[in-house]
């Protein structure tokens, strides 16, 4: 069975999230990735996992985003890995990258440097504001996209008015969408036999996430909230918590005082339609809180499914992982992390009959692959060996015993 991506090669110039997650998404579909990292640290999620720091161990950052690679480490800042690099590009397929348009112009990396010289590559590029306007300069992350983009304000506090996701979720739909910008335009040079070039970035993400709420707002000027527009409410419970909706459903107030068997509070001129509701919930849930505290979390979710609202228990992510459905899922995976034993991940979620997503390779050491790429590549041992000792590339602490410089921060520049 082979994977749907074989015989596809992807050089990945990427650090931190959004590149790095398209880019192992192509090697669990089989794409046989190569991640170029500058030394003496790489890609910096190596180094920002204090609590790995502490154990020494690898970076779980690190390790959730580069399973199925390579690791070569490069310095491109020298004329001998430039010439590394566009060997390596002329055998490529995809070149995925999330340098600044400043760096990517003084490398000489731009699509437009590289087009005609690789006509067939695909030339991938994930930025924080785009390849143009006055923010492109910018270095992007994922909280400043929530921040610039409305959705942290769409999720207010009293107090900030505004509430960060600590989980980068831009990060993961900008490198999802960067991947299936990828998928599209290697599909499409199947026809034209060229390559082109694809483009995310955060902001244009974070707002493709509210499209139904720009909708509204660009439409008729109203603002579209999902949890404040409808009923809900979130409960607590004997032994934890629950969350119950009443998205999709005429009288949710009625069918909650059905289910714990109260008098039916939809009966009051205040809550008599949806509207009122959810503009009233609280005066609702003054008396329905007190009901629900009484059950179990178990048999409060048994009495709401039983009038089809719905609901769920509040989990922490260590339940969540645990949690039978999620076992069914197969969604965990073993990975090999190198010195080190395997550790468990997510896995790629989307699920092929055929050609399913895999782990192939362990995530690597810094520079682990060097020498094995650069073979690849024609180079002899002598002429690797040479490199290292100029600085262009650096071999792994089994082959090299390199010095460790101070780690460099921030975003490639």
């Amino acid at each position: 069975m082979s994977s749907a991506l074989d015989g596809i090669r992807v050089i990945e110039l990427c650090e931190v999230m959004q590149g790095p997650l398209a880019g192992q998404t192509l090697g669990d579909l089989g794409a046989d990735v190569v991640k170029i990292e500058r030394g003496p640290r790489g890609d910096m999620m190596r180094a920002l996992d204090r609590d790995a720091a502490d154990r020494g161990r690898m970076s779980a950052y690190f390790v959730a985003l580069n399973r199925n690679k390579r690791s070569v480490s490069l310095d491109l800042k020298t004329a001998a890995g430039m010439k590394i690099l566009h060997r390596l590009l002329a055998r490529a397929d995809v070149l995925v990258h999330n340098y600044r348009p400043a760096a990517v112009n003084r490398l000489g990396l731009s699509y437009e440097d590289l087009a005609d010289r690789y006509p067939r590559l695909v030339y991938a590029g994930a930025s924080g504001f785009g390849d143009h306007g006055p923010l492109a300069h910018k270095p992007g992350q994922d909280m400043l996209a929530q921040t610039v983009s409305g959705l942290a304000r769409a999720v207010g506090d009293s107090r900030l008015n505004s509430y960060l996701n600590p989980t980068a979720q831009v990060d993961y739909a900008s490198g999802m969408g960067l991947v299936q910008g990828i998928l599209a335009a290697l599909f499409e040079r199947e026809r034209s036999g060229r390559g082109q070039q694809v483009s995310v970035n955060l902001l244009d993400t974070a707002l493709a996430m509210q499209m139904m709420e720009a909708a509204a707002q660009t439409m008729y000027g109203a603002e579209l909230n999902w949890v404040s527009q409808w009923y809900g409410g979130t409960f607590e419970t004997a032994d934890g918590v629950v969350t119950v909706l009443g998205l999709f459903r005429d009288n949710a107030v009625g069918l909650l005082c059905t289910a714990l068997e109260v008098d039916d509070l939809s009966a009051r001129p205040d809550l008599a339609t949806t509207e009122l509701q959810a503009r009233n919930r609280e005066v609702a849930n003054a008396v329905l809180a007190p009901v629900v505290a009484r059950l179990t979390t178990e048999e409060a979710l048994a009495r709401f499914e039983s009038v089809d609202l719905l609901c769920a228990p509040q989990l922490s992510l260590a339940d969540a992982l645990r949690q039978p459905q999620v076992v069914a899922n197969d969604l965990l995976m073993e990975v090999g992390v190198a010195g080190e034993k395997p550790a468990q991940v997510i896995g790629y979620p989307v699920r092929m009959s055929r050609s399913p997503g895999e782990v192939r390779r362990e995530v690597p050491a810094l520079g682990q692959d060097t020498r094995n790429v650069l073979t690849e590549l024609g180079l002899a041992a002598g002429e690797i060996d040479a490199l290292a000792a100029d600085g262009v590339i650096r071999l792994p602490a089994t082959e090299s015993p390199a010095t460790i410089g101070p780690c460099v921060s921030g975003y490639p520049e």
